[in-house]
């Protein structure tokens, strides 16, 4: 099976350098600058299980792929706000039997992916990790979190499905086929959601919130709202799942915080719409009120604005 990764960064590098290790076809679709230092310095994982190096991993850059021919798996780990601009970058690689495998966060790029390539190419997706790509171009694995979860979006454990278990036997991170993904995907949005929602806003990690006076009830009544827009579409988190955020989302001390915070203290551009706006789109379509999430989004957008004016 031919994979094509899209990045090489922090996530897509790091699930695609796992395969490679296990001996999987994988070629990176990635930009002049890294395909030019990928090829001198190699691709590096700095990780808690296991630290892999890969000498000159094949990549290939937009204006390369059309000669490619197309891949039997595309595994898609963009930034939303870059969804646009990589659709059209992968166009090439999207043959009639070609599986589309996102693993972005929330649900609005199935929408521009069902309407680029059809929905019968487009699996379900979701993965967890805590990693970062370094200014030298290494990727650090900052936990052992590191899984992919994927399936059929109408349940079915399809042959492709199983031609891709193949294909993820044996790398070095936890993968799963779901015949739950969509779901699966809802029960993550609302948590990264509400602890996007909830970090961001007060700028502080979930023990410093859980601190301060009223900080608990805040927390969950976000996480109530999130979950409350997932109910009215179908998809409410189980009450296990649901359970287990919450203790997470409310644990005295932790020094968790969201990746969006993170890259709103290094001035770095944010998925708002894609994780909290679409959140709000979907509830407002079934009258579920959302005031804290759309209080977290005025400041989110606020943000925005500034960066962009300071650009300008």
């Amino acid at each position: 099976m031919r994979i094509l990764v899209v990045g090489a960064g922090a996530t897509g590098g790091y699930f695609g350098a796992r395969l490679l290790e296990a001996g999987r076809d994988v070629t990176f679709l990635v930009r002049p600058a890294r395909a030019e230092k990928l090829a001198a310095q190699g691709l590096s994982v700095r990780s808690p299980v296991g630290d892999l190096h890969i000498d000159a991993p094949k990549t290939v850059t937009a204006d390369g792929l059309a000669g490619a021919g197309p891949f039997d798996l595309v595994l898609l780990s963009a930034k939303a706000y870059d969804l646009d601009t990589v659709v059209a970058d992968v166009a090439p690689a999207v043959g009639a039997g070609t599986a589309v495998l996102p693993i972005l966060n929330g649900l609005r790029h199935l929408d521009v992916l069902d309407r680029a390539f059809g929905a019968e190419r487009v699996l379900g997706g979701s993965c967890g990790i805590v990693a970062t790509l370094t200014r030298d171009g290494e990727i650090r694995q900052m936990t052992e979190l590191h899984t992919l979860t994927y399936g059929e979006r109408d349940g079915t454990r399809s042959e492709r499905v199983a031609r891709i278990e193949a294909q993820m036997e044996g790398a070095r991170f936890q993968a799963r086929a779901s015949d739950k993904i969509l779901l699966e995907m809802w029960e993550k949005w609302v948590f990264l959601a509400t602890l996007a929602g909830a970090t961001t806003l007060m700028r502080s990690a979930v023990g410093d919130i859980v601190a301060a006076p009223g900080g608990p009830a805040f927390i969950e009544a976000l996480h109530d709202e999130c979950q409350a827009v997932a109910v009215a579409n179908g998809y409410g988190a189980r009450e296990k799942v649901f359970a287990g955020a919450r203790k997470m989302l409310t644990a005295e001390g932790s020094a968790m915080t969201a990746s969006m915070l993170r890259d709103i203290e290094g001035n770095a551009r944010i998925e708002a719409d894609h994780i909290v706006g679409d959140l709000i789109e979907r509830g407002r379509a079934n009258n579920v009120a959302t005031p804290v999430l759309e209080r977290v989004l005025t400041h989110l957008k606020a943000y925005e604005h500034r960066r962009a004016r300071a650009a300008a």
